[in-house]
């Protein structure tokens, strides 16, 4: 009965969270007798300790099979017989690839040639060896295995040095993508603005006041604000508010909560009123957080002194004023809003907003009814208005500088905000974003655009004003998808979630932002500033630049190392460059190359030219010019020294041929240290602007050189070589110092360059790009 029972109606034990068990500790903290306090409760520092020591062990045992792995790996490899081929040639019904099976016909028609087919020696077994070698090396430095090392080397270095510059990336690729944006979709506030909001003027009872001067002592201002009104305004800004007042250990008062609370708190306090004061004359009865979509906050609390209840609410001005029928006269009392006075106060609103201030309306209702406090909200009609409050949000410093930078180079910058379309504006003029043939517009006109008129409209858009987090992701989503634009979005809250998930860089707040916000962003900025916006778009760009620079270099040593071996084999038998010299080249190449290439830092010029388009070719036409240019020089003068360099140079002697491949070999490496000078920059005739400044550069260079000397003058039984002359040193370099004259050459051929052909009419108008403040 028993096992039916357990089997049948047994539940099974409960597992609770680590959350829901700090949730219980925290609730029987008052039990002082520790042992019965957490009796029913598992020891989190135990159980956190024992997950600590299970990773440890699962981590040693991973690493414990994977040297497993590859030691059988290992031994596995060294049991095949049999090598693997290409697809492509399998399927053709071949068992040899024609690398070898070229080598191999070589040899065979030299010994055909000889009359020695049927006579084979170990020295034939050998050739043989090193054909196989020579078409193996051949392989590793045709195949640039050097490149994802260059990428990530430039990306990395993008990153760390992100870092310092208060930009975190969370995913590498951004930096480079970052590079290529063609429009940044920004907030207003905090990012754009310090954050840092003060109340700068406010509009009550029929006339303006400004908290500027002596209006700012506490005095001054209730003298100027009728005592009836003056309750009701304190009420409304101490009741209705998501923030908190505490005593700090110094004794003043510290606000905790947003900006904008925090300024309004602010204000109320410079009035004289007290927070807790007026928090024990009331109960509050019910709370409307602010929301996004209502734009407004409201509240609804029980007066002690008569029993009555009151509703207050605050938030964007002009759907306040659309929601009261009242307004406080200059005697302080409420009277009807006719549509002259709504008229009037719109009119002051829309002048607080025009002077760049965040305006917002504060009202109240006293409700009699009281059924309607077990309503299912609080009223939202039929208000007195008490005032309107400006509140002023400084723009950051070198916002403008920041702004000017980005449109010449080519990306376009929008606003989107939920502020006053007006305060909007003049925050935009004031950045130099909105333009004479600028276009703002709210939210709400947005939404209900038909596609074809966002195709008309979206091009001109610089602000959206009033916006919700939905009507970023629509924009964001025309942009990407019917324009073909490369997005960076900024966002802090939640709700921007969707919008910097869809963008192609998500770039979250790192003071203001959520988590969630963070979660879905691809970089974040810890200062929360526009300006490191900007940087961060400068170090992508610098990050396409370098893996350009690194790749033309690579293409070049490639094509002429194999060119040169395969043309010297066909003709005279032998290649001038052995197995070893191969792979100390493909060194030079691959890792020095990517080190000293992909670790170059922006310079100023980079903010100078239009973004790269998404459909654009990797390897430019200037690229081309640059490859096909050095390559026929290196060719030729490598050939001549071939062919021709024991006459030219006077080389005789028993090892003249062996003096003579050094003599090529050390060539063609001065000629591809000196090429790697002229790959810093791919364009410009100067190529040693900044030379001093990169570090890592110069002593990839002098490793690059000390290791060729080595090699040439003490390690010639390794790498086939024999010392030089210091003649035919200084023919080496001057050979290779050659490529820095062929270059200047080079880039005095014009080429149409591929940004011409992608910016050749931008969808927005500009031709050509706006630059310096006046076209900002």
């Amino acid at each position: 009965m028993e096992d039916y029972l357990r089997k049948n109606f047994a539940v099974e034990p409960k597992r609770p969270s680590e959350e829901a068990l700090r949730r219980w500790r925290s609730a029987v903290a008052l039990v002082k007798n520790r042992s019965r306090r957490f009796r029913m409760v598992a020891d989190l520092a135990k159980r956190a300790e024992a997950d600590r020591r299970r990773k440890i062990i699962q981590e040693k045992i991973r690493v414990a099979l994977y040297v497993q792995k590859a030691a059988l790996n290992f031994i596995d490899a060294g049991k095949q017989a049999e090598r693997k081929l290409p697809e492509d040639v399998r399927e053709a019904g071949f068992h040899i690839g024609a690398d070898e099976l070229a080598s191999i016909v070589r040899f065979m028609v030299t010994k055909a040639q000889l009359g020695e087919i049927e006579k084979w020696g170990m020295s034939d077994v050998l050739s043989l060896l090193n054909f196989f070698a020579v078409a193996v090396t051949i392989i590793v430095v045709a195949v640039p295995e050097g490149l994802p090392l260059a990428v990530t080397l430039s990306l990395a270095f993008a990153m760390k040095k992100l870092m310092s510059d208060k930009a975190l990336v969370r995913h590498l690729s951004a930096c480079e993508t970052m590079g290529s944006a063609t429009c940044i979709c920004t907030d207003k506030t905090g990012t754009l603005t310090t954050n840092h909001m003060v109340v700068d003027k406010i509009w009550t009872c029929g006339r303006t006041i400004s908290i500027a001067g002596d209006n700012k002592r506490k005095d001054v201002l209730r003298s100027s604000i009728a005592g009836e009104v003056l309750d009701l305004l304190l009420q409304s800004i101490f009741q209705n508010t998501g923030a908190e007042v505490v005593k700090g250990k110094d004794g003043k008062n510290n606000i905790l909560g947003s900006p904008t609370e925090t300024a309004i708190l602010e204000f109320g306090l410079l009035l004289g009123g007290e927070f807790k004061k007026q928090r024990k004359e009331s109960t509050i009865l019910k709370v409307e957080p602010f929301n996004s979509e209502k734009k407004r906050m409201s509240v609804l609390v029980s007066l002690s002194n008569g029993g009555e209840n009151r509703a207050f609410c605050k938030g964007a001005s002009e759907i306040i004023l659309e929601s009261c029928n009242k307004v406080i006269n200059v005697d302080g009392k409420a009277e009807h809003l006719s549509k002259e006075q709504k008229k009037f106060i719109t009119d002051v609103i829309n002048g607080f907003a025009c002077e760049a201030l965040r305006t917002l309306c504060l009202a109240f209702k006293d409700v009699k009814d009281t059924s309607d406090v077990d309503s299912d909200s609080i009223p939202q009609e039929n208000y007195t208005l008490i005032a309107v409050i400006g509140i002023k949000d400084p723009v950051r410093p070198g916002v403008r500088q920041a702004v000017e930078t980005c449109l010449s180079a080519g990306i376009k910058v929008r606003i989107v905000t939920g502020d006053n379309i007006n305060t909007a504006k003049a925050i935009a003029r004031e950045c130099g974003i909105l333009t004479e043939n600028g276009l703002a517009i709210e939210g709400p006109e947005f939404r209900d655009m038909s596609p074809r008129q966002m195709e008309e409209t979206i091009p001109k858009l610089q602000v959206l004003a009033r916006s919700l987090p939905l009507d970023k992701h629509k924009l964001v989503t025309y942009l990407r998808m019917e324009f073909k634009e490369v997005v960076a979005v900024t966002g802090d809250g939640t709700n921007d979630a969707p919008a910097l998930h869809e963008a192609d860089i998500g770039l979250a707040m790192g003071i203001a932002g959520t988590e969630v916000a963070k979660e879905n962003a691809d970089v974040i900025i810890m200062d929360d500033n526009f300006a490191t916006i900007q940087n961060v778009a400068r170090w992508g760009r610098a990050v396409y630049i370098n893996i350009q620079k690194f790749v033309q270099f690579q293409l070049t040593v490639n094509i002429v190392a194999l060119m040169l071996n395969f043309v010297s084999a066909c003709i005279s038998g032998s290649a001038p460059l052995t197995a070893v010299q191969l792979l100390w080249v493909n060194m030079i190449m691959d890792t020095l190359g990517a080190l000293a290439l992909a670790t170059e830092p922006p310079h100023e010029g980079l903010m100078k030219r239009p973004p790269i388009g998404r459909d654009v070719a990797f390897i430019s036409r200037v690229m081309w010019r640059n490859i096909i240019g050095q390559t026929i020089y290196q060719l030729i003068v490598l050939a001549i020294l071939k062919f021709d360099g024991k006459r030219l140079l006077k080389i005789s002697g028993s090892n003249a041929t062996a003096i003579l491949n050094t003599l090529i070999f050390n060539s063609f490496v001065f000629c591809q240290v000196f090429n790697e000078i002229n790959s810093r920059d791919m364009e410009k005739i100067n190529v040693f602007r900044g030379f001093f400044d990169s570090w890592l550069f110069i002593m990839v260079m002098v490793c690059t050189v000390g290791f060729q000397s080595i090699i040439v003058e003490l390690l010639g039984t390794v790498a086939d070589t024999v010392p030089l002359s210091w003649e035919l040193w200084l023919t080496s370099i001057l050979l290779g110092a050659g490529s820095l004259i062929v270059a200047v050459i080079l880039k005095c051929i014009p080429v149409e360059n591929w940004r011409e052909a992608s910016t050749t009419k931008h969808h927005d108008g500009y031709e050509p790009l706006p630059t310096g403040p006046d076209m900002a």
